[in-house]
């Protein structure tokens, strides 16, 4: 039986986890279909059509720029679970009262979200001026860990539905 993840207003209110898939690893996408049997969430990723996405609802957009990330911001409402690891999505994902997190377990929060923002800009501006800034490094076991460790503390409060 699945678990029920909160109060809803009516039946036809499913929490939805809706993941920017483009970038996402393939072991927290393993996760998120995992825990989609417990909990019973709709799973919806959004990815560009270089993408080959299997085993949940797809979305398929082209490849411009930012067009997977505003599919995204397009279908979440309140209450759902977002995963993405670009901090201008995840600000637009809070403001719209839903919540987001990274694939490495990192819940984006509306007061550290203006200091992410700041520091993607500062490190844009030293690549423009031909700066170099370092590479995310490889995932690991760990990662996973603490991944599903923050997407069951989502899953686990009460979703906030409506708007």
């Amino acid at each position: 039986m699945p678990h029920r993840n909160g109060p809803m207003n009516g039946p036809e209110h499913i929490r939805q986890v809706i993941v920017d898939a483009d970038a996402c690893p393939r072991s927290a996408l393993r996760i998120l279909q995992r825990l989609q049997r417990d909990y019973g969430f709709r799973l919806i990723t959004v990815a560009s059509f270089h993408h080959q996405i299997e085993g949940t609802e797809h979305v398929m957009v082209g490849d411009a720029p930012d067009e997977a990330d505003l599919a995204v911001a397009n279908r979440v409402r309140r209450g759902d679970i977002v995963v993405t690891q670009d901090w201008g999505l995840a600000a637009l994902v809070l403001a719209k009262g839903a919540a987001c997190l990274s694939p490495n377990g990192f819940t984006y929060s509306p007061d550290r979200i203006d200091f992410l923002l700041e520091e993607r800009h500062v490190k844009a501006k030293h690549r423009r001026a031909g700066g170099r800034t370092r590479g995310p490094q490889a995932r690991t076991a760990k990662d996973d860990e603490q991944f599903e460790k923050a997407l069951r503390r989502l899953l686990d409060e009460p979703a906030v539905s409506g708007g």
